[in-house]
């Protein structure tokens, strides 16, 4: 391990010899933060490029404790005391993290924390050299995003192309073998044989109609990201909607539909897509419920996500059919229409918009019993927090 080295002809000017001369090196670094603490974490020496990066002046500082610069999150997680630790246990801990500004805005950093050890090897506190790597960060999410997105555009697009030609064309094919034979033996049918064969084509047409509209919406997820619009919103009001237009084929089902989701129980979220994910999962719930049963929405604070359950007293469903629930295998889909009332489809697309949002989907359910479907929203904007190894991005450039 290397020491600092003086120019031999600078040795006896007195301005290298003081502590002014180390200051000023420190400070002339503007791209880093470089601050040290006492044994309980109060700061007591701040750098220029300390006050560049996060904004606050050094009298502003000097005293207070260092989890100040760490997000709610840390400090819940007591991240600042389990660094320290680590520090003195390994003689230096190094991680990359978000951190908070004066003004509350965050930057992403790599940082690196040394004690400071005196003389007779007694601890006299703590170094932290931090480098901002907002915008590197940036733009390595962004490649990694678009990598993610152009994997899954091309699944989707497999999908999609499956459907045209499986669960389409089916229906397509009996409509057109119905019309074929009503041209040329409507003059030998009776009417009843008619009525029969214009109910099968109702019928058909009406499937292949919903099968088209599923495949519209849940096209939509991927290929039309410019409508999707993320904004705090009441979920509660939302939920009542729902209820609104779903109420009159529950009572036609002798269903009752309970809301205990108080007001201003807030999420992140597009409102059109948690729309359709709640009418999709309330929706399936009535298809699957007995009549006199009931479905209910609640929901609760689980850290910074919403999670909301929708809950039926229904006929449930096994093991086996709830892994293959939200498995977007082709073969599947024509059965799942039929078995299931398209049940298949609508769950696919909630778990499309579920995961758009930041969110996860799941079920809950045993064959007699009901099921219980949950999923999640953030409450606030998402910020990935995602610690990296303790790579050193200082020898990197800028």
């Amino acid at each position: 391990m290397g020491t600092t080295q003086i120019d031999p002809k600078m040795e006896n000017n007195e301005f290298f010899q003081t502590a002014e001369f180390f200051i000023q090196v420190i400070d002339s670094l503007q791209d880093y933060s470089i601050f040290t603490t006492d044994k309980e974490l109060r700061i007591n020496s701040w750098s220029a490029g300390s006050s560049k990066i996060f904004g606050y002046e050094t009298d502003e500082v000097i005293g207070k404790h260092c989890e100040i610069i760490f997000t709610e999150e840390d400090k819940k997680n007591d991240v600042p005391q389990l660094k320290i630790e680590t520090a003195l246990k390994e003689g230096r801990v190094a991680d990359s993290r978000w951190h908070v500004c004066k003004d509350g805005s965050l930057f992403y950093a790599y940082g690196v924390i040394f004690p400071i050890i005196g003389k007779s090897g007694e601890l006299l506190g703590f170094v932290k050299i931090l480098r901002d790597l907002t915008e590197k960060r940036k733009s390595e999410e962004a490649i990694q995003k678009y990598i993610k997105e152009l994997q899954e555009l091309n699944t989707h697009k497999d999908n999609i192309l499956a459907i045209l030609s499986h669960d389409l064309r089916s229906p397509l094919g009996t409509i057109v073998g119905i019309a074929d034979y009503l041209k040329s033996d409507l003059d030998t049918m009776s009417l009843s044989e008619i009525r029969h064969m214009v109910e099968v084509l109702d019928k058909a047409s009406t499937e292949e109609l919903n099968m088209l509209d599923y495949l519209l919406e849940w096209a939509r997820i991927k290929f039309a990201t410019d409508i999707f619009s993320p904004a705090k919103i009441d979920l509660s009001k939302y939920i009542n909607k729902v209820f609104d237009t779903l109420n009159e084929v529950a009572a036609q089902n002798s269903l009752t539909l309970h809301q205990k989701v108080e007001e201003n129980t807030w999420v992140f979220a597009d409102q059109k897509m948690v729309i359709s994910i709640l009418q999709n999962l309330v929706s399936n719930a009535i298809k699957h419920s007995r009549k006199g049963g009931e479905i209910t929405i609640s929901a609760s604070e689980n850290e910074a996500m919403i999670l909301v359950r929708v809950k039926d007293t229904g006929i449930g469903m096994s093991k086996e059919k709830q892994e293959m629930l939200f498995n977007p295998q082709m073969k599947t889909l024509s059965k799942a229409r039929v078995e299931d009332k398209g049940a298949g489809i609508g769950l696919l697309l909630s778990k499309g918009f579920v995961e758009k949002n930041g969110g996860k989907i799941w079920v809950e359910s045993a064959e007699d019993e009901g099921s219980s479907f949950y999923f999640t929203l953030p409450i606030n904007e998402p910020i990935n927090q995602m610690e990296s190894p303790g790579k050193n991005e200082f020898e990197e450039s800028a």
